[in-house]
């Protein structure tokens, strides 16, 4: 097993170039599945995660090509081809992982008329039921099975009819399999209540590419025409919000001046909302966003929400830099129930961290101190990594596989920018 050491105290200057979206990019390949033509996605990231779900996609007979990337590039470029489907199982060993691969269900059902999809796994943030997921699929006429581990998803004869279907709360990836079931059944379809996330838009203006016909992308009302077939496309997947709202975070808690570099102000508002208030400047620039800490960080008080809300993914490493912020800080976790267990972590560097329920309470320090700490999940992850940057001495992050799940070459570009960080075999 890898580890990760920082040695804290250099500011980051520079600029960081951010990859293609994780969150995206899971939402993206099984489209794949929709189509018997080629689907060709550029700016895909080099994660754990998505060469999970290129192996998903193989077990279901779908062949996948890496297109002439080079080692030292960010991204790369992947082809899937759905000519002929093979298998409608999603087995555990490969589910267990990664809780995304109960996106194939969707379009599983709307492709083949049946799916069936091992329970999901993923990191340990909480309870994340995929009733939701089941439900709008009833709706859309599907009927469901559960048992022994899987659901089981079959369409009538002549394929799924379509209908409504109302989420009571917003669910992410419930609607991002609810729009992939829908695009290819017999009827409309709308969807009330949808998630806005970027990362559906994406997903929508993909389905579109490939000739669906989707109404109200980026409002929480979607209507869905069913067309009888969609075909082959080539789309680039949207840059990473999470990824470059962390590394503007490592920035920040330097006193840095870094670049973003292919990151769009307008699909992550609230995080540099967040930013301004804790003190940092944020500008637009040609080709990314701007970053910079120049004064005192200060506290201030962050709530997460669906979006257009502070995303759930950004609370962890939110936290750390407020660790450094002058002042007490409340934070709000309403999303998981379970998303605080980065804060042990961070106490052994000396954070003062407080935690009653969903809420927890942050005394600004003037100083941490490296220490081995572990990852409990992706984000806590990058939380260590962005406490070490500021902390006296050294930082070991160790369980890196869930960094790697969701970071490309982190140390890498951290080191573009000046950070003391490198990955090494822990003996």
């Amino acid at each position: 097993m890898d580890k990760i050491i920082v040695r804290g105290g250099n500011r980051l200057t520079g600029t960081i170039p951010i990859s293609g979206a994780k969150n995206a990019a899971l939402t993206l390949l099984p489209c794949a599945l929709l189509t018997d033509e080629p689907l060709t996605l550029r700016n895909l990231p080099r994660l754990a995660d998505i060469d999970g779900f290129q192996h998903l996609m193989n077990q279901f007979g779908v062949t996948t090509v890496i297109q002439g990337s080079r080692p030292e590039d960010f991204g790369r470029v992947m082809s899937l081809e759905a000519t002929r489907i093979t298998s409608s199982v999603a087995p555990y060993d490969l589910v267990r992982k990664m809780r995304a691969s109960i996106l194939v269900l969707g379009p599983m059902l709307a492709r083949m008329g049946e799916a069936t999809v091992s329970l999901p796994g993923g990191c340990a943030i909480g309870n994340r039921p995929i009733d939701l997921h089941l439900k709008a699929l009833e709706a859309f006429g599907a009927e469901i099975e559960l048992a022994a581990g899987y659901v089981k998803a079959i369409a009538p004869d002549g394929g799924l009819p379509g209908g409504d279907f109302d989420f009571p709360v917003v669910s992410v990836g419930a609607t991002e399999n609810a729009l992939m079931a829908a695009v290819l059944a017999n009827g409309t379809s709308r969807l009330f209540n949808a998630a806005r996330e970027p990362e559906i838009v994406d997903l929508c203006n993909l389905l579109v590419a490939m000739g669906a016909e989707i109404e109200g992308i980026g409002t929480s009302d979607l209507t869905i025409h069913g067309v009888k077939r969609l075909h082959g496309a080539t789309y680039r997947v949207m840059a990473d919000r999470i990824e470059a709202g962390s590394y503007a975070c490592a920035a920040a808690i330097t006193g840095g001046d870094v670049v973003l570099g292919g990151a769009r102000a307008d699909e992550m508002q609230a995080t540099l909302h967040a930013l301004q208030a804790i003190g940092c400047e944020v500008e637009e620039v040609k080709g990314g966003v701007r970053v910079a800490a120049n004064g005192p960080l200060k506290a201030t008080n962050l709530t997460t929400a669906p979006y257009p809300g502070l995303a759930t993914d950004m609370q962890a490493q939110l936290m750390a830099l407020l660790c450094k912020a002058e002042g007490t800080s409340v934070l709000k976790e309403t999303i998981f129930e379970n998303r605080y267990m980065h804060v042990p972590e961070l106490s052994r560097m000396g954070a003062d961290i407080t935690t009653e329920g969903r809420t927890a309470i942050v005394k600004g320090v003037s100083t941490l101190t490296g220490a081995e700490v572990m990852a409990t999940d992706l984000r806590a992850s990058m939380s260590l990594v962005i406490a070490g940057l500021a902390a006296e001495g050294e930082t070991q992050v160790r369980r890196l596989y869930h960094l790697d799940r969701g970071y490309e070459r982190l140390e890498e570009k951290l080191q573009l920018v000046g950070a003391d960080i490198e990955r090494v075999g822990d003996d």
